[in-house]
C-alpha cells in the first residue's frame, strides 16, 4: 500500500501551497494549478516550512535543507 507524501506546489501567482499525493505529481496532473513542484517530503513540518518561507530563501535549495532548517526550528536553534 503506498502512503501519501508531502509536496509543495508553486503556484501561478507565486503562492506556495502544501499538499499531499499518493504518487509523484506529473505536468499532466498539476500544470493546471502549479508551475513547479518540489518533493516529496519526509515530514509535514518541512513541507509547511517550504510553503511559508521557501521562496526567496537561498538557505532551502532542496527537501533535505527545508527538513534541516524545518527541524532546528522546532528545536528552538534557528531563532
Amino acid at each position: 500500500m503506498e502512503r501519501q507524501r508531502w509536496y509543495v506546489g508553486f503556484k501561478h501567482d507565486y503562492i506556495l501551497q502544501a499538499f499531499k499525493s499518493l504518487k509523484e505529481p506529473t505536468e499532466q496532473e498539476y500544470s493546471a494549478q502549479y508551475f513547479a513542484v518540489m518533493g516529496p517530503f519526509r515530514t509535514k513540518r518541512a513541507a509547511d516550512f517550504t510553503a511559508k518561507c521557501g521562496f526567496h530563501n537561498p538557505h532551502i535549495q532542496t527537501v533535505a535543507d527545508a527538513e534541516r532548517i524545518a527541524k532546528m526550528q522546532v528545536k528552538g536553534e534557528g531563532k
